[in-house]
């Protein structure tokens, strides 16, 4: 059961597992490598594809399960964690759980109470570039809803942006993995509205990428005919000429500028 979230995006993990005092479970990558002194090392877990030398690792038995009673009886030793901050924060909104609102959102759409959504699901950073998703954020109308994924919904999921008839601002599906339940859903309102392209959604993609699974996400929503989706703060520096000329022409890839610059081009103003 999912209890509640403690701490932030990844980069800050090296100060926060510090503070937690209780074990780590790492189920996927970004896994910061500890400093040689540092106080979490032996409360750290690793399991699925993801590994760390010296970290102890969960596998699954043949029938998928996982035993995970070794971190349970060192849970119970640790000291409470340090409280960091307070407050709520609204989660749990992967596409099982959204289907169950399918009829109030779509209500809303109809009716104009939410007239845009915007994906913006992807990875975090150190950089003060970032900032540039907060203020985005905070300057989107109140009529648009924000469907995130990723550590990048970090820099907007503690703002007071409110409520749409009871459906929260920003539907957070989870961890970058759970980019999957985005594409269902926005799959879902293309049946439900009887749409021939997903692009005819009144959906804007503004995507923060950082590494791989940010960019496997990418090829996820392309694969789909996705197209028009914009990517920041910078765009992949890896991408050859051929590769970005292709994207651009045939998907409409494009960067970002400002938040006040990129309401306006999304036309979300």
């Amino acid at each position: 059961h999912f209890v509640g979230n403690y701490g932030n995006a990844w980069w800050k993990q090296r100060e926060e597992f510090t503070a937690f005092n209780g074990p780590i479970v790492f189920t996927t990558n970004c896994i910061v490598p500890p400093l040689e002194n540092a106080s979490y090392k032996e409360r750290m877990f690793t399991a699925n594809s993801t590994g760390y030398p010296g970290c102890r690792h969960i596998a699954a038995d043949a029938d998928g399960h996982k035993d995970f009673s070794e971190v349970i009886a060192l849970a119970k030793q640790c000291q409470p964690p340090v409280e960091l901050e307070q407050g709520e924060i609204v989660g749990g909104f992967a596409h099982n759980q959204v289907m169950q609102l399918a009829d109030k959102v779509v209500e809303a759409v109809k009716s104009g109470a939410i007239r845009k959504f915007v994906v913006m699901a992807g990875c975090d950073g150190r950089m003060k570039s970032r900032d540039y998703y907060a203020d985005f954020a905070r300057a989107l109308p109140e009529d648009t809803v924000i469907l995130t994924a990723g550590c990048a919904k970090y820099r907007y999921n503690k703002l007071p942006l409110g409520d749409i008839q009871g459906i929260p601002r920003v539907l957070d599906a989870g961890q970058c993995n759970d980019s999957y339940s985005l594409a269902v859903i926005a799959l879902k309102l293309k049946e439900v509205f009887q749409l021939n392209d997903i692009n005819e959604l009144p959906i804007v993609y503004n995507i923060a990428w950082y590494e791989q699974k940010a960019v496997i996400v990418l090829l996820a929503l392309l694969s789909l005919g996705v197209k028009h989706i914009h990517l920041g703060p910078t765009l992949p520096a890896f991408l050859s000429p051929n590769v970005a000329k292709v994207l651009v022409e045939r998907f409409g890839i494009g960067g970002i500028t400002s938040p006040d610059e990129d309401l306006k081009r999304f036309g979300i103003l």
